[in-house]
Formats: structure tokens, C-alpha cells, sequence
């Protein structure tokens, strides 16, 4: 946990779900440094700048952990995100700070977003392709008077970043940078007409793997224009169902894994596959993905929203697919793949098996064994290797 410093109070924030060994902050210096903007407190010459008027309808786009949201919360602001883990981070350090949890509605990248806004206020995400659909959505409701300002380490602001700001919103220009942080200020244009977002993108893949399954990616979802290798590598491997079977596709993303599993399945076999993802993003591509490629009709497919497999039941699943993320945001951890370990475990029977693809250099292999009691290679290229581990 640590303690955000901002003009009207101080707060006590943590990312979600809390884990003793992560030592990674709920806040970095952008939401400070836009913090500081919009009290004016931000100036680098001495000169106080000016307070932005708040008092209208705020938006906060891709706050990572809800310290923005939590910070502003007095203004009842809408906060706009990706991600399951912000919204649950946002809704826990409301409750720990002493915070009505209405003071922040709410929204996932998939809702409607607000028809006005007055302020908007967007922490720059990784994925350019996230950052271009979320302005598409946002810019109808964006007006001529409508305070615009970015946030990111500079290591996030690029050419490209302000290229889109000034295509979909208008002129742009950024600060100076503060602790390795910037801002971009964009003054909307309302001449600008952008038109819709133009994700998603879908794609097919080849014929030789998993039988050349069309694939739908919404902006953000990884490997959004081609199949990654780790992954043909795991579809390659996928296990053969010879009975009834409910399976995972943990940290699904686009959903093409467990779209593979439920094609390969075959009538007869029973085969349910559960997609699971935190991002709202990659849940809607799963179930595109999957609708997409007309599975058999005993194919059954239940969609996941959530942190990992918390929402399933202990020993209820057979089999867990798993392709783990090794970043959150721009650092990396191997936090992500040793809770996903965990739950998976935890929620498979006797006898199940998560399977996994990752980089030879992670040592996943170790994790399982200390895990599970034991990991076999399925089978390795130079850089990636596939897993299994069975719950004894």
C-alpha cells in the first residue's frame, strides 16, 4: 500500500488483489504530475497555474489503479477502464480511504460512454490501438470547451501518441517533463470529424493451425494483427478430449485457444470452455472469436469477467490453458503467472492439467514443480516451451 499526496487530501492505495510479495505502486509520477495540473499547483516557472474548473462532468480514461478516480473523488468523476483488476483496485481504496463508492461511476472500455464531457483526463495505455478506439468513443461527446489533458511517462508519450490526439481530438501540445513524466494538453477541435473507432480487426489464421480459425481482436487484446508464436506453439499442443470436459482459457485475450479446444473437440465429446480474462477488451473478442467460428452445437462456452479463475469453484474444471503475461503495464513481474499457477490448482480436480506456453527464460517450469510437485515439456522451439502440470 502507499499514500498518494494530492491538494485536498492524502490516500491510502494499493493495486488489486493485494499481494505482499508486489511491491509495485497503485500511482506513479504522471497521476501526480496531472494531479498538480489540475490544481494548479503543476507550474515549473514558479508562475501558479491556473485551477481547471471541474465542476462539469469528468472523465478519467485508463486509470491504472483508481488513484486518479480516488483522488478526484469529490467531483464525481466516471471512470472509464479496461481492466477488472483498476475497477476492483478504484472500488477497494474508496472503501479504504473512508470514500462514498458512488462518488466514481464505474465503466468498462465495451459501456456507453457519457454523452458531454467537460474534462477529460486520459492516463496513456500501453497499446496505441486501446488509446485510438477509446478517443473514437469518447470524441462525440467532447465540446469546443471541453479540457483535454493527457498523462505518461515519457517512455509512453511518443509521436505516435499526439498523432492520434491531434487526427481524432485536435492541436496538441505536451509539457515539459517532471520526474521522467509528461502531459499532453489537446484543445479540441470541433471541425474534426474522425468518424467511428475502427477496431475490431479480425484476421484468419492458416490453414495448418487449429484449422484456420477466424480470430477477432478489439483494440488492446494482445497480438491484435497476427497470431503471436508462443501461441502457435500451444496450438499445436493442445491436448486431445476423449470425454466429457470443462476447460479454461485463462487470460484468454482474443480466444482463440479455447475456440481451438471447443473446434477440435468434436460432437459427442461434451466440451465446455470457459474464457477467462480481467479485460473487458479481450472478453468481447473471445466471444466474437468463438461466435465466429460456429463450434459444433455441443460446444458450450461461458465467458469470464474477473480476477483470473476466482470465480469458479474449487475442483470444477479438467483441463486450464494457459499463455501468462509477464508485464503489468511497463514493469515486469512474474507476479501475474504465479497467481494464475495458483488458481489454477486451486480449480481443477484430481487429475486435471494446466497446460502452458511461455519463454524459455521465465522458469515456469520451477513455479510448477514447486507448485503442482511436478512439470513435463510437451514441447520446445528455441524460444518458447510448453507445459504440463497435473494436479495429483
Amino acid at each position: 500500500m502507499n499514500r498518494l499526496i494530492a491538494a485536498h487530501g492524502s490516500y491510502d492505495l494499493a493495486r488489486f488483489p493485494a499481494d505482499p510479495r508486489d511491491t509495485l505502486r497503485a500511482w506513479d509520477a504522471s497521476d501526480e504530475y496531472l494531479l498538480r495540473q489540475l490544481d494548479g499547483s503543476a507550474a515549473l516557472d514558479g508562475t501558479p497555474a491556473e485551477p481547471v474548473d471541474l465542476s462539469g462532468e469528468v472523465v478519467v480514461v485508463g486509470d491504472r489503479w483508481g488513484a486518479l478516480a480516488v483522488a478526484l473523488a469529490g467531483h464525481r468523476p466516471v471512470q472509464v477502464s479496461d481492466s477488472y483488476l483498476a475497477q476492483q483496485a478504484t472500488r477497494a481504496s474508496l472503501a479504504r480511504n473512508g470514500i462514498d463508492p458512488g462518488a466514481v461511476r464505474l465503466l468498462s472500455t465495451q459501456d456507453e460512454p457519457p454523452a458531454r464531457i467537460d474534462v477529460l483526463l486520459v492516463r496513456v495505455p500501453k497499446s496505441l490501438a486501446l488509446l485510438e478506439d477509446q478517443l473514437h468513443r469518447l470524441a462525440p461527446a467532447v465540446h469546443a470547451g471541453t479540457v483535454v489533458i493527457g498523462t505518461g511517462m515519457t517512455t509512453e508519450i511518443h509521436t505516435s501518441t499526439l498523432k492520434l490526439f491531434e487526427r481524432i481530438i485536435g492541436p496538441t501540445r505536451t509539457s515539459l517533463a517532471v520526474r521522467k513524466a509528461r502531459l499532453i494538453h489537446c484543445t479540441p477541435d470541433p471541425a474534426l470529424k474522425p468518424g467511428p473507432s475502427p477496431w475490431p480487426h479480425s484476421y484468419e489464421l492458416p490453414g495448418d493451425v487449429a484449422g484456420g480459425l477466424s480470430v477477432t481482436n478489439h483494440a488492446g487484446v494482445f497480438s491484435a494483427e497476427r497470431l503471436d508464436i508462443g501461441t502457435r506453439l500451444l496450438l499445436q499442443h493442445l491436448p486431445q478430449l476423449s470425454g466429457p470436459t470443462r476447460a479454461v482459457d485463462l487470460g484468454c485475450g482474443n480466444g482463440v485457444v479455447g475456440t481451438a479446444v471447443a473446434a477440435l473437440a468434436g460432437p459427442g465429446t461434451e466440451a465446455e470452455v470457459v474464457f477467462a480474462d480481467e479485460s473487458h477488451q479481450a472478453i468481447a473478442s473471445a466471444q466474437a472469436t468463438f461466435a465466429a467460428n460456429g463450434p459444433h452445437p455441443d460446444a458450450q462456452a461461458e465467458f469470464l469477467i474477473g480476477d483470473g479463475l476466482s470465480g469458479l469453484p474449487p475442483g470444477s474444471v479438467d483441463l486450464v490453458l494457459n499463455n501468462p503475461p509477464f508485464h503489468s503495464h511497463q514493469a515486469t513481474t512474474d507476479a501475474i503467472a504465479r497467481r494464475m499457477f495458483a488458481g489454477a490448482r486451486a480449480t481443477l480436480r484430481p487429475g486435471g492439467e494446466l497446460r502452458v506456453v511461455g519463454n524459455r527464460h521465465l522458469g515456469y517450469h520451477v513455479m510448477l514443480r514447486r507448485l503442482f510437485g511436478n512439470c513435463t515439456t510437451v514441447a520446445s522451439n528455441p524460444k518458447f516451451v510448453v507445459l504440463s502440470a497435473i494436479k495429483k
